[in-house]
């Protein structure tokens, strides 16, 4: 006999990943050899510049290959300050500042250095498939705030406003924003912090991962920048992942007060430990080296949200609103729902939507449900131009084919 082993309460609280699980079924339907376009990774599809590989190389050769301090080594910090302030004018000295085995690593270590339980953490959807599962696994109680099309899927001032209690601890902001793309303009924040500036027990936790990626000449602010009064309970949060193409290096980096710095180490301290060496010490080329590279990706990325904003809006039963960042678009297929494809199967929601789309044009995507707003997908465009179109030339027949 097999024991069957009792897991947490915490667990049976989380879902699994669905953006994972589309790519998982994309690369399985692969191996089997189907022509399969997968559009669910947020992953850029260029490669590592060479100065940041070599930084790695010369890492390795030089015998950086050790443990490190549980949150990073002291060059990397310097350069995260140094980003800060050239970046964003925002002055930090190495001891506020966090680097964690990934972005998503930054944001479960807050989490389970503040969260108590009963506390809430306000994140407005559609959001990042993280966000409410690592709530729940530090114990915490997500509170979703829905964003839809009409206002550009951002919060609104006075939906923040109302979703504020006593028990608030976070807010969760992430701009340019996974899955939509949409990015807060300066004036957008300024009227969002106002807010914050009433309640002064609410943390804000800014998610700017994709802050290189904005387009047609989109200004980019970090609410701390905005409003120097929320500096003091700001966390702000970045990474290497999105603009310089080091997914799989897993490096994220944050900076914020001293005792929340502090107690996120002791969280590292007894359990991730340090980053890799070797990637903390090709970031530091990342953030310190050429950025030349960067106008390229833009470019890349722009003309490609160009095309699929174009061709989704010319499909049948689609509609895309045009993002200011990220390497997403988030259409509407509300008006599909009810509608039965060729299959015989009736299009009950996204994720029928999706399913179908997958099982009979191979096109795998990320159902909308997922983000916390049924009704939608999520595409990435982080692919060559070529699938893309392919792609665009699937989706158009199958939403053509609805009945």
């Amino acid at each position: 006999m097999v024991a069957d082993i009792q897991l947490s309460d915490a667990i049976s609280r989380v879902k699994p990943s669905a953006t994972i699980a589309v790519t998982t079924k994309a690369n399985e339907m692969k191996r089997q050899g189907l022509d399969v376009i997968g559009l669910g990774a947020g992953e850029p599809d260029f490669d590592t510049p060479e100065n940041i590989k070599d930084a790695a190389i010369r890492a390795i050769r030089e015998g950086k290959t050790k443990y490190t301090p549980s949150d990073g080594i002291p060059e990397l910090k310097e350069a995260i300050c140094a980003k800060f302030a050239r970046e964003n004018a925002l002055s930090y000295k190495p001891s506020q500042v966090n680097v964690s085995p990934g972005g998503k690593a930054v944001l479960f270590n807050a989490f389970m250095a503040t969260l108590n339980g009963g506390d809430e953490v306000v994140i407005p959807a559609p959001y990042w498939v993280s966000y409410p599962e690592m709530v729940l696994l530090a114990g915490g109680t997500p509170v979703t705030v829905s964003c839809g099309p009409n206002a550009n899927y951002k919060l609104l001032p006075e939906q923040l406003d109302a979703a504020i209690t006593p028990r608030t601890k976070w807010l969760i902001l992430n701009s340019p924003s996974n899955p939509t793309g949409a990015a807060y303009t300066r004036a957008e924040l300024k009227a969002l912090a106002d807010v914050l500036v009433r309640h002064p027990h609410v943390w804000i936790l800014t998610d700017d991962m994709y802050e290189h990626l904005v387009y047609d000449g989109f200004e980019y602010s970090t609410i701390a920048q905005v409003e120097p009064a929320l500096y003091d309970r700001t966390l702000t949060m970045n990474g290497v992942s999105k603009a310089y193409a080091m997914t799989g290096w897993r490096i994220g980096y944050a900076a914020g007060p001293e005792k929340l710095i502090g107690a996120m180490r002791k969280v590292m301290d007894q359990s991730t430990s340090n980053p890799c060496s070797i990637s903390q010490w090709a970031s530091v080329e990342a953030l310190n080296g050429t950025q030349d590279f960067l106008p390229g990706f833009r470019a890349a990325y722009q003309a490609r949200r160009n095309m699929m904003v174009e061709g989704l809006n010319k499909t049948v039963g689609l509609h895309c609103p045009k993002p200011e960042g990220a390497f997403y678009v988030y259409p509407s297929c509300a008006s599909l729902i009810g509608k039965t494809a060729p299959s015989g199967v009736v299009i009950a929601d996204d994720k029928t939507f999706a399913s179908e789309l997958l099982e009979s044009e191979k096109v795998a995507l990320v159902f909308g449900e997922a983000f916390g707003l049924p009704g939608t997908f999520r595409i990435s465009y982080a692919t060559s131009d070529a699938v893309l179109k392919e792609a665009l030339v699937r989706i158009q027949r199958f939403c053509a084919a609805l009945s």
